[in-house]
């Protein structure tokens, strides 16, 4: 198992997004992006897997997310995410696969469909389409607006919060994963690695409202997608996730038994098979580069 080492991107706006990267590469390259409220330490197990089977893994704290700067002006639409992304891709070179959680699956989405075609070699989406359930999403982003201004007192109290949002995991005993997506402040409380005016900025229709206007430019899509759902999901009901592969050319759904909206965090098993299979199946056609 090869340690990752931190690299940096610059977006278009000048902003610094930060990165641990994976491998010594002998196959092509994954872009992770992470869920909204999410570091890419999310990613951990999925990169070092990936990494182990030869792949060059780049794990990426979108813009104002964990160590990647904040916008200044507070912009947080769809349409940066996915210029972000685009941008990165085109950095790594070589068409990355792109592997996307909720707001990271749907601003590869917007990128590959509207903002710049051919950035990726394929897709997979991680619980999220883009008519998802309105009030799956109003849950989730009730739970991360609930603690923006006062934190917590200590990590234990963080994982008391996370474990009544999540009844259906055992609550964390060893919190230094945790640790990774707090910050602590000058105060001593603990507050979530994100910059506040994300979820403000989404509870103001600038984000995720705006993926519904690219929904017909997916169904040109050619690419590879792969869409994982977690059976029991508050977001991706399986009518809205079969609706969304129906129409694409190159498309397959993996239902994971047991998971919710966090199906990494919930069946990293199950979830790890999806995406291997799916790669592997991929890599004839995947473009490789020397490093």
């Amino acid at each position: 198992m090869t340690e990752p080492h931190r690299t940096v991107f610059k977006t278009a706006d000048a902003l610094e997004l930060v990165a641990d990267r994976y491998g010594s590469p002998t196959r092509g390259s994954v872009l992770l992006a992470h869920g909204g409220g999410q570091t890419r330490h999310a990613w951990a197990k999925t990169a070092m897997a990936l990494s182990d089977r030869g792949w060059d893994v780049i794990a990426l704290d979108l813009r104002g997310h964990g160590e990647s700067e904040w916008s200044p002006v507070g912009d947080y639409s769809m349409e940066r995410f996915a210029r972000d992304l685009a941008d990165v891709a085109r950095d790594i070179g070589g068409r990355p696969a792109l592997i996307g959680a909720s707001l990271g699956g749907l601003a590869g989405l917007y990128a590959e469909g509207l903002i710049a075609p051919g950035s990726f070699s394929s897709i997979t989406l991680v619980d999220i389409v883009p008519s998802m359930d309105p009030n799956g999403a109003a849950k989730v982003l009730a739970f991360m607006g609930a603690h923006v201004d006062e934190g917590f007192s200590s990590l234990s109290e963080a994982a008391d919060v996370i474990a009544a949002y999540l009844p259906h995991r055992p609550r964390r005993t060893d919190l230094s994963g945790l640790a990774k997506n707090l910050r602590q402040g000058a105060d001593g409380r603990y507050r979530w690695h994100w910059d506040p005016a994300f979820v403000s900025g989404v509870n103001r229709g600038r984000s995720l409202q705006d993926a519904d206007g690219f929904q017909v430019s997916l169904q040109r899509l050619m690419l590879p997608i792969h869409l994982i759902r977690g059976r029991q999901s508050e977001l991706v009901s399986r009518d809205a996730a079969e609706a969304f592969v129906a129409p694409l050319a190159n498309a397959r759904f993996t239902d994971v038994a047991g998971a919710s909206h966090m199906v990494a965090g919930d069946r990293n098993d199950a979830f790890l098979d999806a995406v291997v299979e799916f790669l592997e199946h991929l890599q004839p056609r995947m473009q490789t580069h020397d490093r």
